[in-house]
């Protein structure tokens, strides 16, 4: 990776492993889900939206990628964002930022969805294994009561997580950054406008909140976009999100200094094994041997030796026979 890369990589640590702090100040401070979302994206959109129209022609970037984006919209933003937060009304901040560290393994398994091919291997299979071993002993003492229902909301937020990267990396990436990511901001704060007025506080909210919600629309939502979607083009949808390796670690750490959350044995054996099967599920495969083909070689391109030194492929011409050939290497 560029440093350029790792400087995105470490930013983006920060930017998103303070949101599960941000979330949980707010919603003990009394507003709903959809209040929280609505006013993450209102915020993130109306700083976003002029420089994306100053870059010119905002309309037809939407129209010519209109399906993608919605994709990218529903299942980055609408979708994960009302789920995360309505289950930190049941869960720590901790426990919530510790459980998206599975993000990166499901999005090894989601990839091979998208067109990749790359064979597992042992060792991936291995960090697999570990890492759902970990979700496993954080998740297992939340397993009654309205806990079960925040932990599938979790579920739901991580796929989101893990399948939205793929989605802008594939059919996304001729579109600017910022006319991305300001359309589905707007969208998403059109879409949860009902219910945020719905849920209108009565009375106003403590500072705290009020300062939880501007810093979740402001540095969590509107500027950790702009560095995400940077990240994706310079590093690839799998390694981009590999930074959810660094999120639980500030989750856990803000939310033991800011909310006195406990830090017990069972979340650090769960962050070591989530930590660990993430970096051998996500790790690069081994490079191939210099000179030797990386499987079955097709009979059509197999060539063959002469006794004059000279190749020979499977119809008996040789390569500077046949037609359209140059007898020259490629550049």
């Amino acid at each position: 990776m560029t440093a350029r890369g790792w400087f995105l990589f470490s930013l983006m640590g920060v930017l998103w492993g303070i949101p599960y702090l941000m979330i949980k100040v707010a919603v003990d401070g009394g507003m709903s889900a959809s209040m929280v979302v609505f006013t993450r994206c209102a915020l993130g959109a109306a700083l976003l939206l002029p420089f994306a129209i100053r870059q010119g022609n905002l309309i037809g970037v939407v129209r010519a990628h209109w399906r993608p984006m919605l994709a990218f919209a529903c299942i980055e933003i609408i979708g994960p964002w009302w789920t995360l937060t309505d289950a930190e009304r049941h869960l720590s901040s901790s426990t919530a930022g510790l459980l998206i560290a599975g993000v990166p393994i499901v999005g090894i398994l989601l990839a091979r969805y998208f067109g990749d091919t790359e064979r597992l291997g042992a060792r991936r299979m291995v960090g697999l294994g570990l890492g759902l071993a970990g979700v496993a002993v954080l998740t297992a003492p939340h397993l009654t009561g309205g806990n079960a229902r925040a932990l599938t909301e979790m579920l739901v937020t991580v796929v989101g997580y893990a399948t939205a990267p793929l989605i802008m990396a594939r059919y996304l990436k001729p579109v600017p950054t910022l006319q991305l990511i300001a359309p589905c901001l707007l969208l998403a704060a059109l879409v949860y406008a009902p219910a945020a007025a719905l849920t209108w506080p009565t009375s106003p909210p403590s500072p705290s909140v009020l300062a939880s919600l501007t810093g979740l629309g402001v540095i969590c939502t509107a500027l950790a976009f702009v560095v995400f979607l940077e990240l994706i083009r310079e590093a690839g949808p799998t390694r981009a999100v590999v930074f959810t390796y660094v999120n639980p670690a500030v989750a856990v750490t803000a939310g033991v200094l800011f909310l006195n959350e406990e830090l017990t044995a069972g979340v650090v054996a769960a962050f070591t094994l989530i930590l660990l099967g993430s970096f051998l599920a996500t790790a690069a495969p081994t490079a191939p041997v210099p000179g030797r083909a990386a499987g079955p070689v097709p009979w059509s391109t197999r060539q063959t030796s002469r006794a004059d030194g000279r190749v020979e492929s499977p119809s008996g011409a040789l390569p500077e026979e046949r037609p359209g050939s140059t007898g020259q290497g490629g550049g």
